[in-house]
């Protein structure tokens, strides 16, 4: 399955605008657009590599399996979105990871909902499914796995400048609820921002 890619659009809530390349290992780099209603002029921040970036990651789905949305949020700064016309919770929560991971260098803190993703990662999952074969506990083969392997990768690489951080959905957190926001309304949109 072919990984979405972001496009640029405005979303209606005051966020920076959406991030459509990977960002230079040397500095983040920050485009802010105003409201739709408002002028488009840009602006531009940077922030040093060696500053810890928090993001938000969420997934959404239409049924599971259905229309699905992901969507990654540094508060107040960058954002993507992005939309499968077929496809699980499970997988837009990867797919989220995943995207803002590639998009992102140098120290990251992972703020998710999924503990699916998370417990991977603080668990350590990952090692004991490569060491069967990609088969989990139970002996079958591990689901999604066309999305955790380059998330795994991408991990391992990273490993010290990554940590992640399980937050309950639905339970007032701020940007959880923003991001969850926007990976909703690309499950119902079906378009990438």
């Amino acid at each position: 399955m072919a990984q979405p890619q972001p496009k640029q659009q405005a979303f209606p809530i005051q966020l920076d605008q959406p991030m459509q390349q990977s960002l230079p290992a040397s500095d983040l780099v920050v485009r802010r657009r105003h409201r739709l209603e408002q002028d488009s002029s840009d602006m531009q921040q940077s922030l040093p590599a060696s500053d810890l970036v928090v993001v938000y990651t969420d997934g959404a789905c239409l049924g599971n399996p259905g229309p699905g949305g992901w969507a990654w949020v540094i508060p107040k700064g960058p954002w993507a979105s992005g939309a499968e016309s077929h496809t699980t919770n499970q997988r837009m929560e990867l797919t989220a990871v995943l995207m803002a991971l590639q998009a992102i260098s140098g120290p990251v803190k992972v703020i998710s909902d999924s503990a699916y993703v998370v417990n991977c990662f603080r668990d350590e999952w990952y090692v004991l499914w490569q060491k069967r074969g990609w088969r989990n506990a139970n002996k079958k083969p591990v689901a999604n796995r066309d999305l955790w392997e380059p998330l795994i990768d991408l991990f391992i690489a990273r490993k010290q400048e990554i940590s992640w951080h399980w937050v309950k959905g639905h339970s007032g957190d701020e940007w959880n609820e923003i991001v969850d926001q926007l990976a909703t309304t690309a499950a119902q949109d079906q378009r990438s921002r």
